[in-house]
């Protein structure tokens, strides 16, 4: 009874690890993604939408889990200072002058498809 219960938690925690990121957005579907917030979509428009929604620029691409989930392990600290201060090809501020720190957390989390992770 004891070793069953042992290998079925095994099992579960196997099963767990090897989780796979859903799909990666076509070209087409993440043109279209867009924050559900009025302003933060106006915000992603404006700044975000020209390089996380291409595949060219090399950018993570907007709710591309694959791409995204080694840089979240990183911290969202860590990603937020990426944006204010540039980062590799990553312009400061991702040219968003108007963009406060609670601006840059939520497209963050959007982008990285982690609306779900605020706060």
């Amino acid at each position: 009874m004891k070793r069953g219960a042992v290998l079925v938690a095994s099992a579960l925690i196997l099963a767990a690890c090897g989780a796979k990121p859903p799909p990666p957005p076509t070209p087409e579907q993440a043109l279209a993604l867009r924050p559900a917030d009025a302003r933060l979509a106006a915000l992603y428009e404006t700044s975000c939408r020209a390089c996380h929604a291409m595949p060219e620029t090399g950018a993570p691409m907007v709710h591309d889990r694959a791409a995204w989930d080694p840089r979240w392990k990183q911290g969202e600290a860590v990603l937020l200072d990426h944006t204010i201060q540039g980062f590799n090809a990553m312009p400061a501020t991702g040219q968003c002058a108007t963009c406060t720190p609670d601006d840059f957390k939520a497209l963050i989390r959007f982008m990285a498809g982690r609306e779900d992770s605020a706060k």
